[in-house]
């Protein structure tokens, strides 16, 4: 069940556009590969996956949260799997994020526009290019989009044709999305949307399209993209893709950023002050948020952005258990998310939500909860790269946090 499509949509005024000129960190090293051209090609002309009426749909919807009268839930996997798109995984997907946001609405008694880190969420940037597995050197795992998982040095290269498997995974992802919204008595206008970091430019830049209504180009590949804390340089690829689309867009930001560069970045991302355009995730760590996050809200609103404040209390969390396998611990993400929340409600502004990383099963990647320790990791433990909640976890988080 594609989005219907015309030739309007489909369309695609040069073979480059601006942001392709610009640097871009966390690229794969591509280029040389006799299948390159032919991919960027296909996906330049593929159809869109997602609509400009949808996406102007998220848009109107988090627009509410920026105005203080309703709430975002953002919540997904770490790193999605092209094994993971047929309808059953995406049901189950999309109940979690249900039954999580019937729970945040219950707890402020307000409607929650709820997203998901699905439909795209398969490349993912990397502290580290090379690692160690049994002494052997090989590039590091950056997701379905850009390699293998299996630790072997051949399926750690990099491969273009991926391009064309993530678009058709995310394809069957959003014909089971679409056929959730038209199940009666699906809630309307609140989602779930899809979202992912628009990381791998050679994915998101071929599926620029332009609208049929404004004629404005948005970014067909998602209705919600966002940039990462790695990749927020203001003169670099990734930045001046989302400030050219049209769709709402997000951007994570760290414990060290200075608040008159994020004022900057809002000022290129929400020129125009638009409510509901853009997103500011919060990702410091709870010892870091108390003191860095205040700074910062007092900056963008003093410089008149409307931006939703979402608090992403994972990854500024992330250890080392002593296993060698990355952890978090829940009452982390609790602290730093209840420290969030208690910044904006004493600035005045509106804590908008929360950006988190789930499971659709009972995994055992983060401490806390029904995982009583570090020993009780190794039961379920199944990310591909880091660790999610449990949806057990996640309605505990809601309830200690809300």
């Amino acid at each position: 069940m594609q989005p219907a499509t015309s030739l309007t949509e489909i369309d695609f005024a040069d073979q480059e556009n601006p942001w392709d000129f610009l640097p871009a960190t966390e690229q794969p090293a591509w280029r040389h590969h006799p299948e390159y051209n032919r991919c960027r090609r296909e996906l330049r002309v593929a159809p869109p996956l997602v609509t400009e009426s949808e996406t102007e749909d998220a848009l109107r919807a988090i627009a509410k949260v920026a105005a203080g009268s309703a709430r975002m839930l953002q919540v997904g996997d770490c790193a999605e799997s092209f094994d993971e798109s047929g309808s059953a995984a995406t049901a189950a997907k999309v109940d979690v994020i249900t039954e999580l946001a019937e729970h945040l609405s219950w707890r402020v008694a307000q409607e929650t526009v709820r997203f998901g880190r699905m439909a795209g969420q398969y490349a993912k940037p990397r502290s580290n290019s090379l690692e160690v597995v049994d002494g052997v050197e090989m590039p590091v795992f950056r997701g379905h989009l850009v390699n293998a998982p299996e630790p072997n040095v051949v399926a750690r290269h990099c491969d273009p044709r991926r391009l064309l498997r993530a678009h058709a995974a995310s394809a069957e992802v959003l014909d089971g999305l679409r056929t959730h919204w038209q199940n009666p008595g699906t809630p309307g206008h609140n989602g779930p949307w899809t979202s992912h970091e628009a990381l791998v430019m050679d994915y998101e830049s071929p599926q620029v399209r332009t609208g049929v209504t404004t004629g404005a180009r948005y970014l067909s590949s998602t209705h919600f993209p966002w940039i990462g804390e790695r990749t927020r340089q203001l003169d670099h690829a990734q930045v001046r893709l989302l400030a050219s689309v049209s769709n709402p867009v997000a951007c994570k930001v760290g414990p060290t950023v200075d608040p008159a560069t994020v004022v900057r970045l809002c000022g290129l991302l929400d020129p125009d002050r638009t409510p509901g355009r853009l997103t500011l995730i919060i990702r410091m760590g709870r010892s870091a948020v108390a003191e860095a996050l205040a700074p910062v809200v007092r900056a963008v609103h003093r410089a008149g952005h409307p931006v939703v404040w979402l608090s992403d209390p994972m990854h500024g969390n992330t250890v080392r258990a002593k296993t060698g396998k990355k952890t978090r611990y829940l009452d982390a993400m609790i602290d730093e998310a209840v420290q969030f929340r208690s910044t904006l409600d004493s600035l005045g502004r509106h804590p908008g939500g929360v950006h988190l990383e789930v499971a659709a099963t009972e995994v055992t990647e983060c401490v806390g909860g029904p995982v009583a320790d570090e020993n009780a990791l190794e039961a379920h433990y199944e990310s591909l790269c880091d660790p999610r909640l449990s949806p057990e976890q996640a309605h505990e988080f809601i309830e200690s946090v809300f």
